[in-house]
């Protein structure tokens, strides 16, 4: 079947029909659909991309509304898993679409990189699963770039692209670095997306402890999606970047 890229043409004028097949030809992994995973796989699906796979086992909550893509007043309850699928296959109906509506857990990272993607991009928020699956990542020497802490920040500007080691004034980066270094001598090698800006401590707020999430910061519309945006740019970008 041939693929339409009729619907591209506006990307095709910006990084030509070449770098336009190698997207449709490539395999992307969203793990974790808030925030920031929602809008990254739609940016992710609006580029081109051919095959994906979406990873969340959450339901839509009235606390996502402020920040999250699938997230509307008609559909509490619902699976964002769901929701993103409908979405990414509304808008490119061409996307071959694998749907994993589960909760990461150590057990079932390596079934899913049995058969690696091209990238995967990491937008979850909570240590335990998030580890398991960089230091999957890493080890399988799979592209990734992964999230650090949205929460409790404002200013878009101050987002960087950078290597874990080089990360500052970040509490959720500098977690996942203290356990990375002990547990598994990972030092550096990985590509995050950061601020640092100094988070708001006052928003801080304890949880359940549910799905390995025992606090949470306060949040503001745009932060996560831009987080989402940037991770989204680095996999487009390394994906389409001339063979060295």
């Amino acid at each position: 079947m041939t693929t339409d890229f009729s619907w591209l043409s506006r990307t095709e004028l910006l990084i030509g029909k070449p770098a336009l097949q190698k997207l449709a030809q490539s395999h992307v992994m969203v793990v974790g659909l808030g925030g920031v995973g929602s809008y990254a796989a739609e940016f992710i699906a609006r580029s081109g991309v051919g095959t994906m796979t979406i990873i969340d086992g959450d339901v839509v909550d009235p606390t996502n509304r402020n920040r999250q893509l699938p997230a509307l007043a008609t559909n509490h309850g619902q699976s964002k898993a769901d929701i993103m699928a409908a979405r990414l296959s509304a808008i490119n109906p061409e996307l071959e679409l694998q749907v994993v509506k589960s909760f990461i857990n150590p057990e079932m990272v390596e079934a899913l990189l049995q058969h690696p993607p091209a990238y995967i991009i990491d937008a979850i928020d909570s240590i335990t699963p998030k580890l398991t699956f960089m230091v999957s990542a890493y080890q399988k020497n799979i592209p990734m770039v992964s999230s650090m802490g949205a929460g409790g920040k404002f200013d878009p500007t101050q987002l960087q692209v950078t290597d874990i080691a080089k990360t500052h004034h970040c509490v959720f980066a500098q977690q996942i670095r203290k356990v990375l270094k002990r547990e598994y001598q990972i030092y550096s090698g990985i590509k995050v997306v950061f601020s640092p800006e100094v988070p708001l401590k006052e928003s801080l707020i304890m949880t359940d402890g549910s799905n390995f999430k025992k606090s949470a910061y306060g949040t503001i519309s745009y932060l996560p999606a831009v987080f989402g945006a940037v991770c989204a740019s680095v996999v487009i970008r390394d994906l389409i970047a001339p063979v060295p």
